[in-house]
């Protein structure tokens, strides 16, 4: 399978000079671990190598409520803030600034999410991103694609967008990114249903489902070099689906496919050459699902966790596995503290070497150096 992002030529493409890692480590700062209650953290991120934001869904006793947390010195120590709804996910523009989507709108913080007012009600988008504190956009399910030029207080749709004879109920974007004001890349994917759709989970019955014939969707690819003037869509065969795409400007992209029922794998990274749009596997196991993917100083991170079988979307929670790589092609395992368990987990970077990873368990870890506290 190869992806492709054709027109993204942005910068010259830089080697990647290779580092040693071994000195490092994953160290859990914080872990949610009250009596007979969970936190599922959705989504982190750090504006800056201070403050960090987490946010999710707090379960306790068979109810549900909207849950964050926040920090001020890294990750050293966490504070709870209480939200009106739960985040979905994330974006900040600076060390203040910053947007968060819920399964009712968008909110806005002025003060890295001790407070939130929002914007707008749009229920089907999952993320926005913006270039400025004005000028963003929104995408989301059912075809949802928005601009904003007023910081997110009113949203216009996106109209100069071809995508004939896709339909709008199973066209999904799920990922928006800008590497600069005027390049940016919308990514998604179009799977119609079964006609005869199990009623009972693939890891409920795990026979049937290894022999359920798999069936490619379309992906779908949007992308600007003119600050979202004009917008080029492709479409594509592909199995599974586009979950994530990070740019970075040593002239590589990686993006996250991951894939659908019992495939013979849960998920593939792809390493994206920025400067031709071509695209060459960088990372596929049996016993990894990757949940995503980032930069930090030119090397690649992934964070996966250790799938069941064939079973990827099984609801016990697997080993978390953190792999780099400084040539993105050959990856190493690197050292996780040994009580991280998850389905999902995701990855927030700030500064030349910070990084953080969050699980859908409720732990955050912070890279740190062998020996630190």
């Amino acid at each position: 399978m190869i992806m492709r992002l054709a027109g993204l030529a942005f910068f010259p493409l830089v080697a990647l000079v290779a580092r040693a890692w071994g000195a490092e480590q994953w160290k859990a700062v914080y872990f949610y671990d009250e009596n007979k209650a969970s936190f599922t953290i959705n989504d982190l991120c750090f504006p800056s190598p201070e403050r960090g934001v987490a946010v999710g869904v707090l379960e306790q006793r068979g109810k549900t409520k909207p849950y964050s947390v926040i920090t001020t010195d890294g990750g050293a120590r966490w504070i709870p803030v209480p939200l009106s709804e739960p985040g979905i996910s994330l974006y900040f523009l600076n060390e203040g600034l910053g947007w968060m989507v819920t399964p009712n709108g968008i909110w806005r913080t002025d003060e890295v999410g001790r407070s939130w007012r929002k914007l707008a009600r749009l229920p089907e988008i999952r993320r926005v991103c913006f270039v400025d504190d004005r000028h963003g956009w929104a995408v989301g399910n059912s075809k949802a694609f928005y601009e904003t030029q007023d910081g997110g207080a009113h949203w216009n749709k996106v109209k100069s967008v071809e995508l004939p004879n896709l339909n709008a109920q199973s066209t999904h974007f799920t990922w928006v990114d800008f590497l600069n004001p005027k390049t940016g890349i919308v990514t998604g994917f179009n799977r119609p249903p079964r006609l005869r759709e199990s009623p009972v989970p693939d890891f409920l019955d795990p026979e049937t489902a290894s022999k359920r014939r798999q069936w490619p969707s379309l992906s779908v690819s949007i992308e600007t070099k003119d600050s979202g003037q004009t917008w080029k869509a492709s479409v594509a065969s592909l199995f599974g689906a586009i979950s994530r795409v990070r740019l970075s400007s040593t002239g590589f992209g990686l993006g996250l496919v991951e894939f659908f029922d019992a495939f013979d794998w849960p998920s593939e990274v792809f390493l994206l050459d920025l400067r031709t749009g071509a695209s060459s596997r960088a990372f596929r196991e049996r016993s990894r699902h990757v949940t995503d993917v980032q930069f930090l100083s030119g090397r690649g991170l992934l964070a996966a966790v250790d799938t069941p079988g064939q079973m990827h979307r099984s609801p016990i929670p697997g080993r978390l596995r953190i792999l780099t790589s400084s040539d993105l092609k050959v990856w190493q395992e690197m050292p996780v503290d040994y009580r991280a368990v998850a389905r999902r987990a995701v990855l927030a970077v700030a500064g030349e070497r910070r990084a953080w990873a969050a699980t859908d368990t409720g732990m955050i870890l912070r890279l740190v150096s062998s020996g630190s506290k």
